[in-house]
C-alpha cells in the first residue's frame, strides 16, 4: 500500500462528498450502523454469555422488623445443592447498627438435609467486635455488615433443597439494634 492508493482512496471520499455523491454517502451511513450494530449484538452476546457462568455463591438476609430480634423469630433459608462433590464453606451474615448491646452473639443454626427427618444442630458463639480493633466486618455509617464463618470446607452430601434455621440465643429478648440475619454458603475452587 503507497501514496498512491491511500492518495486514491482519499479522492473517492472526497468526490463522494463532492457533486453527486448522494449514493456514496448513503453507503458510508449504511456500513456505518452495520458496524454499530456489530458491535452492540457481539457486547450483548459476550454479557449474556459472561451471566451463564454460576459464581458458585448463594447469599440470603432476611430483614428483622423494627431492628430488634425476638427469640421467637427463626428465619428459615431455602438453598439448593446439585454438587455433592465440592467443599463449601458457610457463613452467617450479620448486619447490626452501632448501638448494639453486645460484643458477640449466641445462636443456633438447625440445617434439614433433603429426605432426612432428624435435622442437625449447632450452637455458635460469634465475635462481633474485639476491644483492639472495636465491630468486625465492613461499615457503612452507622451500620456494620458482618460475614463469619461457621463450616469451613462443608461437604452436601445430598442433592435436593435444605432449609436452614437461625435463632438467637441471647438473654436479650427481642435482641436491639440487629437488621437482618443470613446465610452465605461459597463454593471453594
Amino acid at each position: 500500500m503507497g501514496d498512491a492508493e491511500s492518495g486514491r482512496t482519499r479522492r473517492e471520499l472526497n468526490n463522494c462528498f463532492a457533486g453527486g455523491g448522494r449514493t456514496c454517502f448513503w453507503n458510508l451511513l449504511i456500513n456505518f450502523y452495520m458496524v454499530r450494530n456489530i458491535l452492540f449484538f457481539g457486547l450483548a452476546a459476550l454479557m449474556l454469555n459472561a451471566c451463564s457462568f454460576t459464581t458458585g455463591t448463594f447469599e440470603k438476609s432476611i430483614s428483622l422488623p423494627e431492628h430488634q430480634w425476638p427469640a421467637s423469630v427463626k428465619p428459615d433459608i431455602e438453598f439448593n445443592i446439585t454438587d455433592t462433590v465440592s467443599l463449601y464453606n458457610v457463613y452467617i451474615v450479620l448486619r447490626h447498627s452501632d448501638a448494639y448491646h453486645f460484643n458477640n452473639l449466641y445462636l443456633r443454626a438447625t440445617v434439614n438435609e433433603p429426605g432426612e427427618k432428624h435435622p442437625k444442630s449447632g450452637d455458635y458463639d460469634l465475635l462481633l467486635a474485639t476491644n483492639e480493633k472495636g465491630w468486625i466486618g465492613t461499615a457503612m455509617d452507622d451500620i456494620y455488615d458482618a460475614r463469619l464463618l461457621i463450616q469451613p470446607r462443608t461437604r452436601f452430601t445430598k442433592p435436593g433443597t435444605y432449609h436452614f434455621v437461625i435463632e438467637q440465643l441471647m438473654r436479650e429478648d427481642p435482641l436491639k439494634d440487629m437488621l437482618s440475619v443470613g446465610l452465605r454458603i461459597e463454593k471453594i475452587p
